[in-house]
């Protein structure tokens, strides 16, 4: 159905009237009881769910509604963040509270997506919806605000549709419905009574000599969709627990890297003392202090490593001087071995 723009009236002054493509006029009316103005057609009923109330539909059912009300083909929840698909669904709510003609349904950037949810915002202060959208949070593409907010708009339906008959791609007015660019997955579609009954599977159902008169051709479809969906939820069940693990492993490397560098600091501590005693105390034994400074200034290419107690050699061989110089490190680090600590 086209979509309304809003027009002035013979008297110069604008009164929100709406005049359609076809020059039909949806005219404003003053509620009696509390001053407002609303459409002709009525003000929708708000929802609102709460935690008690609330009763949801898995992510695969709630794409395939989308899918079989609005005639499109996503894949995800995430791609509800185009908001399209909210647009076609005011339009077939309330006709004319939303021009079809400026929706984007081929949006694939986000300020395409922002442009979309104005029009949808437009449409809701026009029917008195209450219900804040989040905008900036839907066109982010995230999973749960997405599933979040269809949830509440599959109410929101529930509580306005009135069973009247809509074609969702005639009201698009030859568009083509694109879904926003995303990894693809299997399209958890709905079949449509329209389409199955000029299928060329229906046709060969009938006329095999195996089905029944009596038999509906639409239980199939249900069992494998069934069928698809328990599959789908148990991968979803088992990337659950992978991603479990993973975050016990996590967190176990950061203990263990935290134990690390509270080690590293504190013989890096040590070392730094040492230092310190040797430019201070440089005068008294000048030949000590040398081969301590030796020891502590030694590079990776000159390493030099005391034999420890097992009897593995180090990685290079120490002068006599520096191996009396580390034994003396070794004391005042509380007799633990010392392996060229160096400042991280």
């Amino acid at each position: 159905m086209p979509g309304p723009t809003q027009t002035l009236s013979p008297n110069g002054e604008n009164n929100n009237d709406i005049i359609q493509d076809n020059g039909t006029i949806i005219p404003f009316r003053k509620h009696t009881v509390r001053g407002e103005r609303s459409y002709s057609w009525g003000m929708a009923v708000n929802v609102y769910s709460t935690s008690i109330t609330q009763e949801t539909m898995s992510r695969h059912d709630i794409i395939a509604w989308v899918n079989d009300i609005v005639s499109l083909n996503y894949t995800k929840v995430e791609q509800l963040c185009s908001g399209a698909a909210y647009c076609q669904f005011m339009d077939m709510l309330f006709p004319g509270c939303i021009s079809l003609k400026k929706v984007k349904f081929q949006a694939k950037l986000e300020h395409e997506y922002i442009h979309n949810f104005k029009l949808l915002q437009a449409s809701f202060k026009r029917m008195n919806v209450d219900k804040v959208i989040p905008v900036e949070k839907l066109v982010k593409g995230r999973f749960q605000d997405n599933l979040d907010f269809i949830q509440w708009f599959k109410k929101f339906y529930d509580a306005n549709y009135d069973g009247k008959e809509y074609d969702p791609v005639e009201a698009r007015q030859g568009q083509d419905a694109i879904p926003p660019p995303d990894p693809g997955e299997q399209i958890f579609n709905l079949p449509k009574k329209s389409h199955h009954a000029n299928s060329p599977t229906a046709g060969a159902a009938k006329s095999s000599p195996a089905s029944k008169p009596g038999s509906t051709p639409s239980r199939p479809s249900s069992a494998k969709r069934a069928s698809s969906s328990s599959s789908a939820s148990k991968s979803d069940k088992d990337l659950e627990t992978q991603v479990i693990q993973l975050n016990e492993q996590v967190h176990s490397l950061k203990l263990a890297l935290e134990g690390v560098e509270k080690e590293r600091d504190f013989y890096f501590g040590k070392l730094r003392e040492i230092e310190l005693l040797c430019q201070e105390h440089g005068q008294e034994n000048d030949d000590l202090v040398q081969r301590l400074m030796e020891v502590l200034y030694a590079s990776e290419e000159h390493g030099c490593t005391v034999e420890g107690k097992s009897g593995q050699a180090g990685v290079s061989s120490c002068s006599s001087g520096q191996v009396e110089a580390c034994e003396s490190i070794r004391v005042f680090l509380t007799g633990r071995p010392v392996d060229v600590l160096r400042a991280p």
